[in-house]
């Protein structure tokens, strides 16, 4: 699977350019189609991890010469995405910063902003040497032990808080605080305005929300506040008066709880509703490893890495008639 990915990159950047392969990636329904072909098992969340570290394995030892890197994958190794774009980023000359930034707003957006349920474990960084990018990440909801997954693409990111995914997908949809909507944009004004207020004033609308019986319609009931806690966040944002959302959003130390809070106190005393949209939108050549629809051929599989290779080591020496036989047979299978 590691060597289909290989191939399946070389040709993709060799027939369409890196910036085709990060729009596909970007794209849930290709992505899907790609696990299908390497023979994951199209129906588990464990598509989104094995695929990406196929992609990041098989890219190993090329990044120079494809100008292209992928970092970070699952759990702890997640964390690590930072510093692997740092180093790639040496390699292939582009300025780590904002990737790295990009990297981390993309996560917190996703675990933050749009509060759905699903908690992330999984955070893939792909990006090239022009600063181009694209984010796939997934998240896993402890109850109903179902994923969903994140698609961003750097180049349709005009705002990191104001719709700035390419696709959310998951089998079913649910009430979600989603602060990045477009109609979230007052309470996303509003929350803001009360980040920069000294922490007593805000405090004392928190006590006011103590004393309410709220319906089962809202994402925060008064046991959820840990006033001094809250505090202590309001005073880190307070000392640094954050100019907007995604500043706000980027502050050490405000999670989940702190945004849902801020928004119900937006609500209150400016009317301002953040949104309850679920972003969410509702894809087999080998087989797959589960058995499903039937189990992997190795001996055709190989034969498919082969043909790949050969067709893509005739193309970088000018001979191209290989990679034509194969568009000839995607235009011939075409419905």
């Amino acid at each position: 699977m590691t060597a289909l990915c290989r191939e399946i990159l070389c040709a993709v950047v060799a027939e369409c350019g890196r910036q085709s392969l990060l729009e596909r990636l970007s794209d849930p329904f290709w992505f899907q189609s790609l696990g299908c072909v390497v023979g994951f098992d199209w129906h588990s969340s464990g598509l989104t991890t094995t695929l990406t570290g196929a992609l990041k394995e098989g890219l190993k030892g090329l990044e120079g010469e494809l100008g292209l890197s992928i970092a970070g994958g699952k759990g702890g190794v997640s964390r690590k995405t930072p510093a692997q774009i740092e180093a790639s980023a040496a390699v292939l000359g582009v300025e780590p910063a904002p990737l790295v930034y990009s990297s981390r707003m993309s996560a917190k957006v996703d675990n933050t902003a749009v509060q759905d349920g699903y908690q992330l474990y999984h955070h893939v960084f792909v990006f090239d040497g022009n600063g181009s990018w694209a984010v796939i990440q997934q998240g896993m909801n402890g109850e109903t032990r179902k994923a969903r997954r994140y698609h961003w693409l750097g180049s349709s990111v005009s705002d990191f808080v104001v719709e700035p995914h390419a696709a959310v997908c998951c089998d079913a949809r649910q009430a979600t605080l989603n602060m990045v909507a477009l109609e979230s944009g007052g309470a996303r004004r509003t929350t803001s305005e009360l980040a920069r207020e000294r922490p007593e004033k805000v405090l004392a609308e928190f006590r006011k929300v103590q004393s309410l019986h709220l319906p089962a319609r809202h994402h925060i009931v008064p046991a959820d506040m840990d006033l001094n806690r809250l505090y202590r966040t309001l005073l880190s944002t307070y000392e640094r008066q954050p100019d907007n959302f995604e500043a706000l959003l980027g502050i050490k130390g405000v999670g989940p709880k702190t945004i849902r809070a801020l928004s119900l106190v937006s609500e209150l005393i400016y009317g301002e509703s953040p949104s309850f949209r679920d972003p969410a939108r509702f894809s087999f050549a080998h087989g797959g490893k589960d058995g499903i629809p039937f189990p992997v051929d190795r001996r055709i599989y190989d034969k498919t890495v082969e043909a790949m290779r050969r067709a893509i080591g005739s193309a970088k020496v000018g001979q191209r008639d290989r990679m034509e036989a194969l568009r000839r047979l995607a235009a011939y299978y075409e419905p």
